[in-house]
């Protein structure tokens, strides 16, 4: 980055720190924003007196090196900007974030520990982070990790930050691993029952095939594969089904909920559990991904949580209220005491006045 643009960049910095120290002395809550395109995820901030922390001018690439599959960026920078330049160098972030408009940027991505269709396959948002730059609840400008893979003792704070919802720290700056593009992909569909869909995606997950994402919905499952000519070409022929026309098109549909399944209007669950669990009876509709692992729910704004939660539980998962305008129920699983005592205790340490994101995961934090 040419030097000249580094000053405005610490400018940022500065004031985002000391806009941090006097919520803290004052003890106002702050709500940390930069594109807005995830604001409906987690609970609303209550409060009259609630101060705004605006990241969205911190952006740009701060280091890419192609040949490392690493690249190092400021939370302000949108997402289409950030895989632009990824795909001029035929590489990608693998986890397939989702967008949820054009204004969404890294900060967001990291913040909410959201992944696409390809997390079964490729891993999670926290596998790719290496590095992170951050303020804390008091100001403090921190650095964690690096730019390379490593082992570590304790708690791996950058992959900490993964999910925490701003509520631990303003992200400044985050180093990803990136991976290479795949040569070759081709989308399939098969008509079955979900049992049958649910029993073959976790069957075909134990044998090497390049299956790089699952969608089952309505009848109907829909496979993509990514690999080498040869290898999707030989899966192919191994798995059988339909070659959809536009595959890109449809992943992109399921992963920025497009999809005919996704209703503005209702209540969406999200609830992760066991891959293998059968169908789940609950009210409403239900889209799989993950190969069972992650299941959509369309439902009424008065579905009974408990019972949806119930039955993630029994199921060895936990249930998100991922979009609801009008519902009560809290958004996020509650805790066990042991966990809420972790979270309460990582909270003191990076925010000991409570003032970032106060209570956009959990009442208290």
């Amino acid at each position: 980055m040419p030097r000249a643009s580094i000053k405005p960049m610490q400018n940022i910095i500065d004031q985002s720190a000391n806009t941090i120290r006097a919520a803290a002395e004052r003890k106002v809550p702050l709500r940390i924003c930069s594109g807005g395109s995830k604001e409906f995820y987690g609970n609303h901030i209550v409060g009259q007196n609630i101060g705004m922390l605006d990241i969205t001018a911190y952006s740009g690439i701060v280091a890419y090196e192609p040949a490392e599959l690493v690249i190092t960026a400021r939370t302000g920078t949108r997402l289409v900007d950030l895989e632009a330049e990824l795909h001029e160098h035929r590489q990608m972030l693998a986890f397939e974030p989702p967008h949820f408009g054009n204004a969404a940027t890294l900060g967001g991505c990291i913040a909410t520990g959201l992944s696409g269709p390809r997390r079964a396959s490729a891993g999670a948002v926290r596998d790719f982070v290496l590095g992170v730059r951050m303020l804390d609840g008091k100001g403090d400008d921190l650095r964690f990790g690096g730019q390379v893979m490593k082992n570590v003792a304790g708690y791996d704070i950058s992959r900490l930050m993964t999910g925490s919802m701003g509520t631990l720290g303003l992200l400044l700056e985050v180093s990803l691993k990136v991976l290479p593009l795949p040569p070759m992909e081709l989308t399939l569909s098969l008509q079955m029952k979900e049992a049958d869909a649910i029993e073959k995606m976790n069957l075909w997950a134990g044998k090497p095939l390049p299956i790089s994402a699952t969608c089952f919905y309505n009848g109907t499952l829909t496979l993509r594969l990514s690999g080498a000519e040869a290898a999707v070409r030989a899966a192919h022929t191994k798995l059988g089904g339909e070659e959809i026309a536009g595959g890109a098109a449809f992943w992109q549909s399921v992963r920025e909920q497009t999809h005919t399944f996704f209703q503005p209007d209702k209540s969406l669950w999200r609830l992760s559990i066991k891959s293998t669990t059968s169908p789940l009876s609950l009210p409403g509709q239900q889209l799989i991904e993950w190969g069972g692992a992650l299941r959509w729910l369309i439902s009424n704004a008065d579905v009974d949580a408990k019972t949806v939660r119930a039955a993630t539980e029994a199921a060895s998962g936990h249930a998100t209220l991922f979009r609801a305008d009008k519902s009560s129920a809290a958004r996020f699983h509650p805790l066990a005491p042991e966990m809420m005592n972790i979270h309460r205790r990582l909270k003191e340490q990076f925010d000991p006045t409570g003032i970032l994101n106060p209570g956009r995961m959990y009442p208290g934090l």
